[in-house]
């Protein structure tokens, strides 16, 4: 088996700069970290937080030459886009509320996007930077990073070529447990703003992790969904977004769904699983232990498939990074991505097409998870009706 991902590209670092992720953001190690693991990336600048002083702190932290490091995502722009070694691409990795400004200004100064999600808090946002993003031509990219694993890959491929048959059955769950107590009170930094309205957005739970436990249902499947019945639930007293969630989906072609995501469920920490049924067999997958994909073909022996290991499809293979028997996990699951990306911005650099077989979560993903969150939030608002997506 070839080993593809992981090697240095021969052509010049694409130039990045981060938007938020400085001091007591986990995220922005994350991505720092995937962006190099490739030698894709160079980080040249960036606006680390919205305190100008722990903007400052937080740069000096990493190595950024204080001359690109900036107190606000517009000084940001402006000053980059006049400097001939500008950045090319910038990574948004700040609370909700902010993705549309930094991301909207991004595109209109001519700058790659690689956006957490959920991409915005509200369709008419979404749409409209879809809209901008297709008026460019620039790159625009999700971090929905569990997409970028191997075995999802395989999963994916699985599906397409008609492994599990006609589609039945997604079952999706994610359960953590790091808000069972109202942790937000005490400040701490990362539950204070997810549990904020103003900053989070009407979801709380189903737009932090929910979105993720949807996007992978639909990235493994291709199934497009069709309707979203929810119960959103808020179970940790003086909380103001939801904390757990319950939903029936609805795919089109009559493929049906269940999704749970949780917050509050002790003993879990990032339980992130997918199984899938057809008429053929199944397939389940689980984020804590990805190097490993379980496939039931109807009325035979369960079958582990092994990341790296023997009969692997090259949809894998072209981002498997070690040996079979060598974990990969979260991180070379994030680089994946970035790899992707990269890819994507060098096609636009050269103003070709994208090699076959390049897959990223792209804005129109980020679209669909601010649909989903909106639809789920108004079924059960209204009592928990079908609400279409």
């Amino acid at each position: 088996m070839t080993i593809e991902a992981g090697r240095s590209s021969k052509h010049s670092r694409i130039r990045y700069g981060m938007v938020g992720g400085g001091q007591g953001a986990f995220i922005g190690a994350v991505h720092s970290i995937a962006a190099r693991m490739d030698n894709e990336y160079e980080l040249v600048a960036g606006a680390l937080s919205s305190d100008p002083a722990r903007a400052k702190a937080s740069a000096t932290d990493i190595g950024l030459p204080a001359e690109r490091a900036y107190c606000s995502f517009a000084e940001l722009f402006e000053r980059e886009a006049g400097r001939p070694d500008r950045m090319e691409a910038v990574a948004i990795m700040t609370p909700n509320h902010m993705h549309f400004p930094v991301a909207d200004m991004a595109l209109r100064y001519g700058f790659h996007v690689i956006c957490d999600k959920p991409l915005t808090t509200t369709s008419a946002e979404a749409n409209a930077l879809a809209v901008l993003a297709k008026e460019t031509g620039l790159v625009f990219a999700i971090t929905h990073n569990y997409t970028g694993y191997p075995m999802v890959r395989q999963a994916r491929a699985m599906v397409a070529r008609g492994e599990i048959g006609d589609m039945r059955v997604v079952q999706v769950e994610y359960p953590q447990a790091w808000l069972t107590d109202l942790v937000e009170a005490t400040g701490q930094k990362q539950a204070e703003w997810r549990t904020d309205p103003a900053r989070s957005g009407a979801g709380g739970c189903v737009g932090d992790i929910g979105t993720h436990a949807f996007n992978l249902a639909c990235f493994v499947t291709a199934l497009r969904p069709a309707a979203v019945l929810a119960e959103l639930s808020t179970f940790v007293t003086g909380r103001q977004l939801d904390d757990n969630v319950h939903m029936l989906l609805r795919f089109q072609g009559g493929a049906r769904g269940m999704l749970w995501a949780s917050q509050v469920a002790p003993g879990n920490e990032n339980g992130l699983r997918v199984r899938i049924y057809g008429a053929k067999g199944g397939l389940e997958w689980s984020q804590e232990d990805p190097n490993y994909l379980w496939f039931t073909p109807h009325g035979k022996p369960k079958q582990l498939i092994t990341r790296g290991g023997d009969g692997i499809w090259p949809e894998a293979a072209r981002i498997t990074r070690t040996p079979s028997g060598h974990p990969e996990g979260y991180l070379e699951g994030f680089a994946n991505i970035y790899a992707e990306v990269a890819r994507a911005i060098r096609a636009h650099r050269e103003r070709r097409a994208v090699e076959p077989g390049v897959l990223y979560p792209t804005i129109e993903d980020g679209v669909l998870g601010v649909r989903f969150i909106e639809a789920a939030v108004d079924s059960s608002k209204r009592g928990n009706l079908w609400v279409e997506l």
